[in-house]
Formats: structure tokens, C-alpha cells, sequence
């Protein structure tokens, strides 16, 4: 049942054009029906006959009135003309209404039936259990699971502007209606699909993701994706949530609050989770960080005793100090008085950018600057090799040339000093070959197509004098670590991506990283191996989350963990590379049939000569379901893996009903279930020895003893926010 003044949407301006519609149609039937008028009088004189032939009723009529007699012929006939009238339009408006419907039907049945791309029964079975089938999760494999999201309702849309204002009013109001209940049809497919029974249960989750993805997907933002996932509607919210929102945000105040801390301090965790709950913004300081801030603290505050907390230049003093304050009721005026006040010169200051930062310091190398020379010299361009086409190339016998005026040497050693610049990776030959007088073509690193693409290589080639990769690890540990403990949760599950964006440990991680462009790592032993890579994989991801977003489906995971590169001793490498290729030993990814490194690749020397299972419980992409994030050190990295394989198996990963013999294990271990063993009862086998002893011995039990089913937990690739 329609009601009344809702036809269409409720649009008034339908009920006057469809008015308008009904007189249209009146005066179109009349002229197609031109004998109806002239019929009219005729029918008039046969009834008057047929009165007369009854002498009775004759009389009767004499003895009324004639003026009454003809005004009730009169009403009769306008009735009787009326309702002919009226059946003549009803009949017309219902069958060019039929007449629409049928057209855009048959229209509908066309689009649908002439592509593939439309709502087959096929596409809505791939979406509705797209969730169900092995994800793409690591880059490289090809995904084909979120191909098409539109359904069917990108078809509708595009009717052009102008068709659509030619057609009546009437027709757009009946185009509306079949959009709206082809929505309705396409739901009930998935639902019944998904295995639901029609009885007016909510769309499925996944056809529910489905339609929401597809409308997201195209204003994707990437720092629009961090941290905000728990957030609503937005406008939508009640009163009530927006006065929880606002307890949770920071005070805003005129002030500032300096907290000095170090690293490993339980006491300056304990100092963070006060301000926090007092919501209290403060500016973090780590002494460890920042040693010369150390002399600074022990001369304002005459000790070097961590934490300490300064209200601009007031020094509240350290943990116990603030619970102090909080008992006695005084810290509501400390708060107001940073709330209101500014700060004054003598307040500590917050750490300037490159402040005590290595990175930012360092020689010269004289190398560089001569390579910087020989590249403006010397011709640079696209040139043919072997029938194929090299970009930004010069020739080895214009860098020997060049050498050999400007460093006036003989050509052979104008050869091998080029040879020196080449080990220095400069420049390197386009096919991999060392440097010799010739036509051979040779490339600076920043001008390689794909090294000139990588996130650390911003401003060209590095011209400080490499640092050994020892060193580099150090200071990478030392910096993860103060940003795990600063930004994120104490179990490592949750990371605050905001804060870190605009920290000061993050521009320093920055600068890091590009002494990594021409760093050597041949020399570096299988431990610092693991914990120099699984580090950087774990910092790599959050720098790609912060810089192209948290990946929302198939396509954007591939993009991150396939295309988000940096250049480190010369050559790429992107997360899969790490992964698979360093890590795990250069084995191939899940749903791949090469591997990540050739024969002749160079990175295939600073691959793990066997790979390591327990980095899968080590390396954190930034989701939900992920291991915790930690950092490791060359010195413990076997236990520090091992804890890391506990933590993990113990706390969801691995779990057994022994009432019902079902066994709930991660996916991880499905994915990369080669790495643990040949078959499932070897995978399980080798999970259950990181199980709590008794709940290891009753599982290998199971194992043995009965049949049991095994369940893959489905996987949330959520951000880890």
C-alpha cells in the first residue's frame, strides 16, 4: 500500500504532473475515440424513446414537473460520462505505467545479462564468502577477491543527465522504485548465500563490508584510516556519546608539561598512565635519547632521578610527588595554574628537531663529493643496451675520461678507481657488472627507476660517509624502544599511529634510515641478521601505514607490502622481501610460485642461509590479529623469539576444546605451515611446544588419541590502533 501523498518519495511535484498527466490523457483519448461525442446525443434520444413507449410512465412524467424531469435527465447524463471517463483514464495511466515498468525491467535484464561485471550469481558468491577464502595479505600473490564491489547499482548510475530530464516525472519516480527494490533483491541473494534464511535478519557482515568498502574506497585518506575505526556516524552521534568523546580528549591549556623519563622505567610508565588519566598532554624527554638533556636535568632539578614532571617552570617532582598532590587536593590548582598560564624562559624546553641525533652529524665522504662531480659532467641519458632501453645511463669511457682529467690519473687507474666508486654504490651497471673502460652502461643509484622510488632516499644519495651496520642496529633498537614504550600499550597489541606521525623519534627514525642506503651488510652474523631485520620490518610497516594509510582490502595490501620499498646497500627491498626473502630464508610467499630472489640476485647473499619459524610470531604488519610488537636485540634474539612464539600461541593463537576435540589455531600457521612442518599434525606438534606445560601435554593427547577438528580463527586485518 502506497499512502497517499507519498508517491515517488513523497514529492508533491508528482501529484500535480501526474494531474497534469490524467488531462493529457483525456484529451488524447477523445481524439482517438472522435465518434464518442457525436454519440452522445444519440444515446440521449433512445433512452427518451424508450421512456415514451410506456404509456404509464408517460403519464407519470406529466404529472411531474418539466423543469425537474430534464434536471434529472441531465445528472444522469453527466454521471454516466463521468465514470466512462474516468475507466477510459485509469485504464490508460495503468498501462503506461505497466508499460514503463516492463521497458526498464527488460533494460535491467539486458545490463545484467551483456557483462560479466554485473550482479551474477557467481560474483555475489565470491563476495558474500570473499572473507572465507585465503586473503592476500603479504603483496605479491594476485588478488582476484575484491575485483568488483559495485553490484548493482553502479549500472543505474549511469544514465546520462540528459535522458533522465526528457523522460516524464512519473518515469524517474518508477526508476527510483526499481533502484530501490533491486537493492532489496541483491541483499536477499547475499543473504540466502551466506547461508540465512529469508525472515528479515540484517544483510551478512561481509555483503555489509562489501557495500560500505565500495564507497569508501574512493576518499581514501591515509591518515583519515589511523586511529578513527572505533568512530561512528559522526553527526549522528547522541548527546550522551558526544560527553564520552569529550572526557577522553586532552585538556587544552596555555601551558606545557615536560616529562623526563628513561628507558625500562616502571615507575616513568606508571608517571604516563596518571597524566593520561588526568588527560594531561605532556612533551616526553628520554635521557637516553637525549643524553644531553641529562646535565639538564640534574641542574634544574639537582638530581638526574627519573620521572620528573615540570608545569612550565614549576617542578611538581616525580611519581610519588603527583599522588601526593592528588590526595592532599592540591593538584586541581597545579592543573589550572598550566591550563591558563604560559610558559616562561625558564621552562624546559621541548627537544629541537636533530637534537643529540647521530644521523644528523658525521664525515663527509670525499667519494661523494667527487661522484657528485663526475654526474655533472658527464652525459647522462637513455640508451640502447642489448637490444633493450636503459633510462639516465652514461658510458663507462666517459667516466674514465672523467676521472682521468679531473684526477689525473692514467686510464687503467682512472679504471680502477672507478671500480671504487662502483664498491661504494655510487653507481652501479645496469646488468650488474663491474666497472671497465668501454660501452658498457653504468647508473647513479638515484637515478635507477625503482631506487629513486624508496622512502629513504628523499634527497639523493647520502653524502655522509656510511656508518657500519653494527651501529646503525644499535641506534635503531635504542629508538624502537622509546617509541614502544612512549606510543604504545604495555602488552604491544595497540600503537598510537597519531602520536608517533608527529614525534621527534619518528623524524629521527627518518634519518636513520637513509644511512642505509649505501650500508654494507655481508659482514653482519645470522643474529644481528634477525634482529636488525625483524626491527626495521616492524618500523618499515608503521612508516607505510603513516604515509600511505592502513590498506583496506586486497588490492591496497598488495600496494604496501609489494611497492613500499627502501634501498639498503644498494639494492630494494620491499616488506615481502624481508619477509620472505631475508627472513624466512628466501622461501615463496603463500600463493606464489617463484621466489622473491633469483640466482643472480644480489640480495640472495644476505638472505638467512635457513629460515625461522618463530618470525611469524615477531613480524607485525599493523593488524589486529598480529604478534605483539617488540623489540629485539642480536645478544637474546633465540629467547626473545621463543617468548614471542608463547606469548602469542598462549593467548589465542593456538587453543583446544577438549570437551568437543576442536582445535582453534591462527591462520599464521596455515599460511606458513611449510615452515613448521610437512602435514597438520606436524604443524600442531610443533605449536604445542611453546603451550604451558600441562596444556602442551593434554593437546599432544588429542593429537594422539582421538579425532579432532580443526578451525582457522578468521584473520582481522583491523589497524592495531
Amino acid at each position: 500500500m502506497i499512502p497517499s501523498g507519498s508517491v515517488g518519495g513523497g514529492d508533491p511535484s508528482i501529484h500535480q504532473e501526474e494531474d497534469k498527466g490524467v488531462e493529457q490523457s483525456t484529451n488524447a483519448n477523445d481524439a482517438a475515440v472522435p465518434g464518442l461525442k457525436e454519440a452522445m446525443p444519440d444515446i440521449q434520444m433512445g433512452e427518451q424513446r424508450k421512456e415514451k413507449g410506456n404509456p404509464s410512465e408517460e403519464r407519470k412524467l406529466d404529472n411531474a414537473p418539466a423543469k425537474e424531469l430534464e434536471e434529472e435527465k441531465v445528472d444522469v447524463q453527466r454521471k454516466e460520462q463521468s465514470e466512462s471517463l474516468s475507466a477510459m483514464k485509469s485504464l490508460d495511466i495503468r498501462e503506461k505505467s505497466e508499460e514503463i515498468k516492463s521497458k526498464r525491467s527488460d533494460e535491467m535484464e539486458g545490463m545484467s545479462d551483456d557483462t560479466d561485471s554485473g550482479v551474477s550469481k557467481k560474483n555475489l558468491e565470491e563476495v558474500s564468502h570473499e572473507e572465507e577464502e585465503e586473503p592476500v595479505f603479504d603483496g605479491t600473490e594476485v588478488p582476484g577477491m575484491e575485483a568488483n564491489r559495485n553490484l548493482s547499482s553502479q549500472p543505474l548510475n549511469n544514465d546520462s543527465e540528459g535522458q533522465g530530464s526528457a523522460w516524464p516525472e512519473k518515469a524517474v519516480a518508477l526508476k527510483n522504485f526499481v533502484r530501490q527494490k533491486s537493492l532489496v533483491a541483491v541483499s536477499t541473494v547475499l543473504r540466502r548465500l551466506s547461508g540465512k534464511s529469508d525472515d528479515g535478519q540484517d544483510v551478512p557482515d561481509e555483503a555489509q563490508e562489501v557495500l560500505e568498502n565500495s564507497a569508501e574506497r574512493s576518499g581514501w585518506n591515509p591518515l583519515s584510516l589511523i586511529g578513527i575505526s572505533h568512530d561512528g556516524g559522526g553527526e549522528n552521534k547522541s548527546e550522551q556519546e558526544d560527553s564520552v568523546e569529550d572526557l577522553t580528549q586532552p585538556i587544552d591549556m596555555r601551558g606545557r608539561i615536560i616529562l623526563y623519563t628513561r628507558l625500562g622505567c616502571n615507575e616513568c610508565r606508571e608517571a604516563r598512565r596518571f597524566l593520561h588519566r588526568k588527560r594531561l598532554r605532556y612533551i616526553e624527554i628520554n635521557i637516553d635519547i637525549y643524553p644531553t638533556r641529562k646535565l639538564e636535568l640534574e641542574k634544574i632539578a639537582g638530581c638526574s632521578t627519573v620521572p620528573k614532571v615540570f608545569f612550565n617552570e614549576v617542578l611538581i617532582g616525580g611519581l610519588d610527588e603527583l599522588k601526593i598532590l592528588e590526595e592532599s587536593g592540591k593538584l586541581g590548582d597545579k592543573i589550572e595554574y598550566v591550563v591558563c598560564e604560559t610558559p616562561s624562559y625558564e621552562a624546559p624546553l621541548p627537544p629541537l628537531s636533530g637534537e643529540d641525533d647521530p644521523s644528523s652529524t658525521g664525515t663527509i665522504d670525499e667519494l661523494a663529493l667527487i661522484a657528485r662531480k663526475m654526474k655533472g659532467s658527464i652525459t647522462i641519458k637513455d640508451r640502447f643496451y642489448k637490444m633493450r632501453r636503459f633510462t639516465n645511463c652514461f658510458l663507462g669511457s666517459e667516466a674514465v675520461d672523467f676521472l682521468s682529467e679531473d684526477q689525473y690519473l692514467e686510464r687503467e687507474e682512472a679504471v680502477e678507481f672507478g671500480r671504487k666508486l662502483a664498491n661504494e654504490l655510487f653507481f652501479q651497471h645496469v646488468e650488474d657488472n663491474i666497472f671497465e673502460d668501454g660501452n658498457h652502461l653504468y647508473r647513479f643509484l638515484d637515478d635507477d627507476p625503482f631506487i629513486s622510488r624508496c622512502q629513504n632516499i628523499p634527497r639523493g644519495i647520502s653524502e655522509v660517509k656510511p656508518k657500519p651496520i653494527t651501529e646503525i642496529s644499535s641506534r635503531l633498537r635504542l629508538l624502537l624502544s622509546a617509541i614502544l614504550e612512549a606510543y604504545a600499550s604495555e602488552d604491544g597489541k595497540h600503537v598510537d599511529y597519531r602520536s608517533i606521525h608527529g614525534s621527534e623519534e619518528f623524524a629521527r627514525y627518518l634519518r636513520i634510515v637513509e644511512e642505509l642506503q649505501r650500508v654494507k651488510l655481508s659482514d653482519m652474523s645470522r643474529e644481528e641478521k634477525l634482529s636488525f631485520f625483524i626491527n626495521l620490518y616492524n618500523m618499515m610497516a608503521i612508516h607505510a601505514i603513516l604515509v600511505w594509510g592502513h590498506p583496506s582490502g586486497a588490492l591496497e595490501r598488495r600496494k604496501l607490502f609489494g611497492d613500499f620499498k627502501y634501498v639498503i646497500g644498494g639494492s630494494t627491498y620491499s616488506l615481502s622481501a624481508i619477509y620472505n626473502g631475508i627472513l624466512r630464508g628466501n622461501q615463496r610467499p603463500p600463493y606464489n610460485l617463484t621466489k622473491p630472489f633469483g640466482a643472480k640476485d644480489r640480495r640472495l647473499k644476505v638472505a638467512l642461509h635457513h629460515m625461522e619459524p618463530l618470525v611469524h610470531f615477531a613480524l607485525v604488519s599493523g593488524t589486529r590479529s598480529g604478534p605483539a610488537l617488540r623489540c629485539y636485540s642480536p645478544g637474546n634474539i633465540d629467547r626473545e623469539l621463543m617468548d614471542a612464539a608463547c606469548n602469542f600461541l598462549r593467548t589465542g593463537g593456538l587453543h583446544a576444546d577438549l570437551t568437543t576435540n576442536i582445535v582453534y589455531v591462527s591462520k599464521i600457521l596455515s599460511w606458513y605451515s611449510i615452515d613448521f612442518g610437512k602435514n597438520e599434525v606436524e604443524v600442531l606438534r610443533h605449536a604445542a611446544n611453546y603451550l604451558d606445560a600441562a596444556d602442551s601435554q593434554a593437546f599432544l593427547e588429542l593429537l594422539s588419541n582421538s579425532q579432532f577438528k580443526v578451525i582457522y580463527q578468521p584473520y582481522d586485518w583491523g589497524l592495531n590502533n
